[in-house]
């Protein structure tokens, strides 16, 4: 099952079986979302504008703490060791929960140690060349890399990030030699990417859409399986690498041991978020995807891509720092 299809099949379970916590149960006090990267990320731009949302509908605040470091694993090992009373989540993502496990040695498992609540949505991510590039599309671009081995070289946010292993996919499902250049966020590699310094680079939709609009870099592919309603005239990587497809997913977990009604009541709260055509617009607008499901459904993703991004890791030999 694909990517998409398994997204799609959350985006359509929006309900829970179960009885609804009673209310005034949960929650009697302010209730703490970790973002475990900086501010302006999408992690964090999703945690606050979901916070914002649900303060009024939980009755009580939803304060967002940014808690860096390690790739997300900082922050989502604080809200394993929080107390599993309601009161401190975390919003979780493809990097601390998927790929971290098979590249850092980790205190803690996130499949074991960490209770998933709600799936909140999914970015696709673009592949952006300088435009001194001799190349317009993936194709060209790979044969720039066939014809001379390793001269050319992109960016990323750090060994293992989610923008490191798309372009590691890409190097083995069309089997190329391409330099990895990681920096210490996505910001530093885009400034290189525009001042020529990089071939190329990864990034996700919403942050890459100035750069490409000022035509400061130069789209050549999406990650996505279908095209992006952002960039309908970019297609897709699996146009001409097939069955190539990559998106990074966002949602919210708690600690292991969370109880059930509080699970219950915020899936609820979310999915009902999530179903509103104005926040989906306002979500869509910034190229990200919303999507809902069951924890069950979120579990599942989870272990999927945990899997699925360890054979990639395994198969590069990539190795923290």
């Amino acid at each position: 099952m694909t990517t998409r299809r398994l997204l799609l099949g959350l985006a359509a379970g929006t309900a829970l079986a179960g009885p609804a916590a009673a209310q005034g149960e949960w929650p009697a006090r302010s209730i703490r979302m970790i973002s475990p990267f900086p501010p302006g990320g999408a992690a964090d731009l999703l945690a606050r504008a979901l916070a914002e949302e649900l303060t009024p509908v939980l009755r009580q605040s939803v304060v967002v703490e940014n808690r860096t470091g390690a790739g997300g694993s900082v922050g989502t090992e604080a809200t394993v060791r929080a107390a599993p009373d309601g009161y401190t989540l975390v919003m979780g993502s493809t990097g601390p929960l998927a790929i971290n496990p098979a590249l850092q040695r980790l205190s803690y498992d996130p499949e074991r140690d960490l209770a998933p609540i709600a799936l909140v949505a999914a970015v696709a991510s673009v592949l952006v060349v300088h435009p001194a590039v001799n190349a317009r599309t993936l194709a060209e671009l790979l044969a720039l890399a066939r014809a001379e081995p390793g001269r050319l070289n992109y960016g990323s946010s750090g060994i293992g990030s989610a923008q490191h292993l798309f372009a590691e996919l890409v190097k083995q499902q069309a089997n190329v030699d391409i330099t990895h250049v990681p920096y210490r966020g996505t910001g530093p590699a885009m400034v290189d990417t525009v001042g020529g310094r990089l071939t190329m680079m990864f990034d996700t939709t919403p942050t890459a859409l100035p750069h490409i609009r000022d035509g400061r870099v130069r789209p050549i592919a999406v990650t996505s399986a279908r095209r992006d309603p952002a960039l309908p005239d970019v297609p897709t990587i699996g146009e001409t690498l097939p069955g190539y497809e990559a998106l990074g997913w966002y949602g919210i977990l708690g600690p292991a041991g969370t109880p059930a009604a509080v699970v219950e009541r915020m899936n609820r709260e979310v999915n009902a978020l999530l179903g509103r055509a104005e926040f989906r617009a306002k979500l869509a607008a910034q190229g990200v995807e919303p999507l809902a499901g069951t924890p069950a459904e979120f579990a599942a993703l989870i272990a999927r891509d945990r899997a699925r991004w360890g054979e990639v890791i395994r198969r590069g030999n990539i190795r923290a720092d």
